[in-house]
């Protein structure tokens, strides 16, 4: 199966470097369409031993076969690399993977090992609080609870869309192998992704649909 996910896939990027009509592609000045070299299967499996789990199968295919990270959606995808604690992904602090958490169940509902009142998670309006001291102990409480990093836990922060808009890979519990988004910053929760057939999706789709996107706009 990893053949039928990535088969051609690395040339396909990096030929895109050459095409101008690519440079329109949201965000490609950002990688230039260059991928990461790939990672051997053992270094794949270090990775995995220091965070306690076996990543999605396509992911952890698309590390050996393409690459560690480079070109992708938006800004790219973040590279794992080996890092002096380890292995980690290389991002700015704002868009930063928990490794060591990467083994607990990914549970955006969950705080502190309880369930959180999701339709609450809406921003409070200044409007339906009498004075500003009350709005401002709720609005700090939706911030605390919006950004909890109990929320994020056995996920991956993939991809910068930009202004701390990001992706995430969920690797541990029931949405393993499952896109979320992640526009909190906008004051909108964390979100599941679907394809335009209603199709969650995976990592290989993800990845793939922005390939063929960029192609396709590349021959215009």
């Amino acid at each position: 199966m990893e053949d039928g996910w990535w088969r051609g896939v690395r040339d396909r990027v990096l030929r895109l470097a050459g095409i101008p009509e690519a440079e329109g592609v949201f965000a490609s000045f950002a990688h230039r369409f260059a991928l990461e070299p790939q990672l051997a299967e053992r270094e794949v499996e270090e990775a995995e031993e220091l965070f306690g789990v076996r990543l999605p199968e396509d992911y952890r295919a698309f590390l050996t076969r393409v690459g560690a990270g480079g070109a992708g959606p938006a800004y790219g995808v973040f590279a794992l690399h080996r890092t002096v604690d380890g292995w980690g992904w290389a991002a700015e602090d704002t868009h930063r993977t928990e490794v060591q958490r990467l083994g607990e169940p990914f549970s955006p509902q969950h705080v502190d090992g309880s369930a959180i009142d999701v339709p609450g998670l809406r921003r409070p309006a200044q409007y339906d609080f009498e004075y500003l001291d009350d709005y401002q102990l709720a609005y700090d409480r939706w911030q605390e609870v919006l950004w909890h990093p109990d929320r994020t836990a056995g996920a991956i922060c993939l991809s910068d869309e930009g202004c701390l808009c990001r992706d995430w890979l969920v690797v541990t519990g029931d949405e393993r192998g499952m896109i979320w988004r992640d526009h909190r910053i906008d004051g909108f929760d964390l979100s599941p992704l679907f394809d335009a057939n209603g199709r969650r999706l995976t990592f290989s789709r993800w990845y793939l649909a922005w390939l063929d996107a960029a192609e396709h706009q590349a021959k215009r």
